[in-house]
């Protein structure tokens, strides 16, 4: 993407301070306020974050608007590199034991917080064990359900003492397994796994919540914060690898319309952000949109319990009869591949091919078999005419509305069947998901480590994001036994098993993989964008 950058700090700032990005009145920029905070130096990236962070507090935050800032102010044991890999941050070295389940991490000396005290691993044990106490109400929870303990601690069944994390010494830290999975050094990468300042977190619980009293130990330092607007960043003289950092700061931006960014962007007030989805066919026919890579999937869920979803044909014609090719060319239109499977690309196995290859294609639109299963169902089911289906979906981004018009339209041409929409505000849509309130409705994952298992185990009959009332004790047992199988090629056999029988039984049915479309100005270079995982800034550079 070339686009000049042609307004300086100072006008941005004029234009932010005139731009309300909140969802509500009450944080109302000053005009004295803005990127002038920044003014450590010359050199500040502009980003837009889209909305403000729902928690920047590492074992609270679970979605991209928190994750993606979190990223940048915070670091853990291991942190993706420019190849997307694990590679060693706050620890400078590891050991792994013979068997796979001891791993031991040896702190960098000169790792150390934002107000210079050292990382020590007491602070990360603190943080570990913060993550999986039931107390802490943690949504990221289960990811740590790897290590030893920490499950059974989560769910009531054991102490704290029996979560096997433990500091040897102030730069030492263990950490016990309960299967030898060679992807825990990827978890690890995950904000969840940040360390946290333990006196900090222990004398303020609100610590979190203010730029003025959050202690951090990543690349950069939250210097300013005007919720529902913007958060500044500086780079972190106590960073353990601060002469890496190029920049002298950033700022995020929290604007949600994308239009209203795009304009940003035009006249300079944004170095980078998505392109408007009325404009995304066009910005990347031109070439100014540069398309990553992201490993995440759209798809649809079916209330299993509610009329008429309990009927596995049933559920499998309304698979069947939507014309995703169709979806992705007309109706999102940012070269998105079509989803056969729920595990997106990106995914090696054992042997280097990707396992969405070797997986292939688990179902296919065909519009006579999904009539005749439709047919077939309500035979089952003894329905003369189907029960009334309502099919809702977020607010929020257009193509959500576009997608279930579309799926309304290719119900009445291939099945004769009349759906109703419901849009439901954002602000409620996940809790009446997790309520099990909505018969169809959209969803979305994007993966928060690069491993397979994280895609399947969202349909474990007692996982908070299965929202589907599903469950299948094989499919629970295929999950178990990958998760405890040590051989790597055997283990991801398993998990096409298991993906197999959820796309058979259908609780769900996928539309599309994701990618990430951007918008990013030519004097921009160094911003990593990972498939799995979020925007890394370290190695970010502005040269105007």
């Amino acid at each position: 993407m070339k686009k000049k950058w042609f307004l300086g700090t100072v006008a941005a700032t004029m234009m932010l301070s005139a731009c309300t990005t909140g969802t509500s009145n009450d944080n109302e920029p000053n005009e004295n306020e803005g990127t002038e905070e920044n003014e450590t130096g010359d050199n500040v990236l502009i980003v837009n974050n889209g909305a403000e962070p729902v928690s920047l507090d590492p074992q609270i935050a679970f979605e991209t608007v928190s994750s993606a800032p979190l990223n940048n102010i915070m670091e853990g044991l291991m942190r993706l590199n420019a190849d997307h890999q694990p590679e060693e941050a706050v620890a400078e070295r590891y050991e792994v034991s013979d068997d796979g389940l001891t791993y031991t991490f040896h702190l960098r000396e000169n790792a150390n917080w934002s107000n210079g005290d050292p990382v020590t691993a007491e602070d990360f044990e603190y943080a570990w064990k913060r993550l999986v106490n039931p107390d802490t109400g943690s949504p990221a929870a289960f990811l740590a359900n790897l290590i030893d303990g920490a499950n059974e601690f989560y769910e009531g069944e054991g102490s704290e003492d029996d979560v096997m994390v433990t500091a040897v010494d102030e730069k030492t830290l263990e950490v016990v397994l309960n299967s030898p999975q060679q992807y825990f050094l990827n978890l690890v990468t995950n904000p969840s796994f940040f360390p946290v300042h333990k006196a900090t977190v222990e004398e303020n619980d609100s610590w979190h919540q203010e730029a003025d009293t959050y202690i951090s130990n990543g690349p950069f330092e939250l210097t300013g914060w005007d919720h529902n607007t913007e958060l500044r960043m500086t780079r972190n003289e106590e960073y353990w690898d601060a002469d890496s950092v190029a920049l002298d700061g950033a700022t995020w931006l929290m604007v949600e319309d994308q239009n209203t960014a795009y304009s940003l962007f035009e006249q300079g007030g944004l170095h980078s952000t998505t392109p408007p989805a009325d404009l995304a066919e066009e910005l990347i026919a031109s070439g100014e949109v540069d398309l990553y890579d992201q490993a995440g999937t759209y798809f649809y869920r079916f209330l299993t319990t509610e009329e008429p979803f309990q009927n596995k044909k049933i559920r499998k014609a309304f698979a069947k009869s939507v014309d995703r090719q169709t979806i992705v060319d007309s109706v999102i239109r940012q070269n998105q591949n079509v989803a056969n499977g729920f595990v997106s690309y990106g995914f090696p196995e054992p042997s280097g091919e990707d396992f969405r290859e070797v997986g292939g294609d688990l179902f296919a639109y065909d519009v006579e078999e999904a009539k005749q299963l439709l047919a077939e169902g309500m035979e089952e089911e003894g329905y003369d005419e189907l029960p009334s289906i309502t099919i809702s979906y977020s607010s929020g981004p257009p193509e959500h509305e576009r997608i279930a018009e579309s799926l309304q339209q290719m119900y009445a041409e291939n099945l004769e069947v009349d759906v109703d929409l419901e849009v439901v505000e954002a602000s409620v849509f996940l809790d009446r998901q997790r309520g099990l309130e909505m018969q169809m409705s959209r969803s979305s994952f994007v993966a928060d480590y690069a491993d397979p298992i994280n895609f399947l185990e969202s349909f474990l009959t007692d996982s908070s994001m299965n929202r589907t009332a599903w469950s299948n004790e094989e499919y629970d047992q295929l999950i178990a036994d990958s998760k405890a199988e040590g051989d790597e090629e055997r283990r991801f056999e398993l998990l096409h098993e298991a993906e197999a029988l959820v796309l058979e039984e259908m609780p769900f049915f996928p539309l599309y993989f994701y990618n990430q479309p951007v918008l990013e100005n030519e004097a921009v270079s160094g911003i990593v964008r990972h498939p799995v995982g979020y925007t890394e800034l370290k190695w970010a550079d502005v040269n105007e």
